[in-house]
């Protein structure tokens, strides 16, 4: 028999810990491998962590909701036969360090439960960790200054961090009501937020009361937290769109049957913002307190509708270096895996710039909400057929045109009109100028 080391694997270049939403497997079970184990939340995807080896699972070294770090140990699966080169690494390191490890984690948490009482916190709704609760009390921080510390965990939760900066700090702090705290991003770190009281709420008897889930949380605090965060201001502009309605309308088909895929209007309109941002790239850029962070490659942000109603914003890399093709096959991936509940962790992250489309739901126009860190959103307006003014060389008459409008948003501290309102209207310019007779 031998021991293997299951860890939290690597799950994207900006993705450094994630929280344990259920364990599919038991001590005692039988895994096979490839099989899911336990399944586990970032602040944007859900997804399964699956097992490298065949076994037995006979430790568990975290439970439900608990934070782990990547390239932790998670769980320990015993073996048949001999050694396998993934139990070389892992086994040979762990014979050493995981009881050390294991041991230290466990003095901790007993050294907690010894020194906190649960008491001492009944008052508080909120959930604390016993390691915040320990520091809590030695450092003499009671139930409402502990709740009046803003959070920069997993939905607002006080880490340790948090909570030693705020003992450095307290003599300089005022003690506030409790707030709303938004999840955690780089540039929402720089935002104070209010501290004006939420409005009471009146329930009634037939009133039905249903907490948010998961994922509404985390939406709600991104929301909150850009429009604290960004200067919101918006530019409108028109754009005729007849030439690609009807270069659709005669291509789908054979696009379809060539190659497998549905070509929809969207990887055309990421063409056009791909294009744009590379004329303009001082809108593919992050604001990092008083830096500008200018961004060498365009990621494109494609906001997506779940079926349950939350939205969520697969990324496609380097969407400037894709032709249509490429781009068609990108925006169907990442919308059939984002319905499926089938997206990475990586899929969400590194965007540079997003694209939301407000016409799927009839919509003429919107006013989206910036997606931090970036500072612009394109919102796509519905195709609608409208009485439109041609000019022509023999005079201008009334005719039928296919018409949408393009809705952007961008951050007023580091862009302005004139940038926010010329990238908007290259965008048109590309769309308008599609050729009719083009080969896909």
């Amino acid at each position: 028999m031998a021991k293997f080391e299951l860890k939290l694997p690597k799950m994207g270049e900006s993705v450094a810990e994630a929280t344990i939403t259920n364990w599919l497997k038991n001590v005692g079970d039988k895994i096979e491998m490839d099989e899911a184990v336990l399944e586990i939340a970032t602040d944007k995807v859900d997804s399964e962590v699956p097992s490298e080896v065949s076994g037995v699972l006979v430790e568990q070294l975290f439970g439900k909701d608990d934070v782990v770090k990547v390239g932790q140990t998670i769980a320990i699966i015993e073996t048949e036969g001999g050694s396998s080169s993934a139990e070389n690494s892992s086994v040979t390191s762990s014979a050493v360090e995981m009881p050390i490890a294991v041991a230290e984690v466990t003095k901790t948490i007993e050294v907690a439960k010894e020194t906190v009482t649960p008491a001492d916190f009944s008052g508080s709704d909120k959930f604390f960790s016993p390691l915040v609760k320990n520091i809590a009390q030695q450092e003499g921080v009671s139930v409402a200054e502990l709740e009046s510390i803003s959070g920069s965990g997993k939905d607002g939760r006080v880490t340790k961090d948090d909570i030693l900066n705020f003992v450095k700090n307290r003599t300089n702090q005022p003690v506030v009501a409790q707030t709303v705290t938004p999840v955690a991003q780089p540039v929402v770190q720089n935002v104070q937020p209010t501290t004006t009281s939420a409005v009471p709420v009146s329930v009634n008897g037939g009133d039905e009361i249903v907490e948010m889930d998961r994922m509404r949380k985390l939406i709600s605090g991104y929301m909150v937290a850009s429009v604290q965060t960004s200067a919101h201001v918006q530019s409108f502009i028109e754009v005729d769109v007849t030439n690609i309605v009807k270069w659709r309308d005669r291509v789908k088909n054979a696009f379809e049957k060539r190659e497998g895929e549905k070509l929809t209007f969207t990887p055309i309109f990421m063409e056009a913002v791909a294009k744009a941002l590379k004329d303009f790239p001082g809108m593919n850029i992050s604001v990092d307190g008083d830096y500008i962070i200018k961004k060498k490659n365009i990621n494109l942000g494609m906001a997506a509708a779940l079926p349950n109603g939350n939205l969520i914003v697969p990324v496609i890399k380097n969407a400037d270096q894709l032709n249509l093709v490429g781009m068609a096959k990108a925006v169907n991936d990442l919308g059939n895996r984002a319905k499926a509940g089938k997206l990475k962790p990586d899929d969400t992250q590194g965007g540079t710039y997003t694209v939301t489309n407000v016409g799927t739901f009839g919509s003429v126009f919107g006013t989206p909400i910036i997606n931090q860190p970036q500072v612009g959103i394109l919102a796509l307006g519905a195709i609608r057929k409208v009485p439109a003014v041609i000019e022509t060389p023999e005079g201008d008459f009334i005719g039928i045109r296919q018409k949408m409008f393009l809705s952007h948003s961008y951050d007023h501290r580091v862009v302005d009109g004139a940038l926010g309102g010329s990238f908007v209207k290259r965008v048109a310019e590309y769309l308008e100028a599609f050729d009719v007779n083009r080969e896909y």
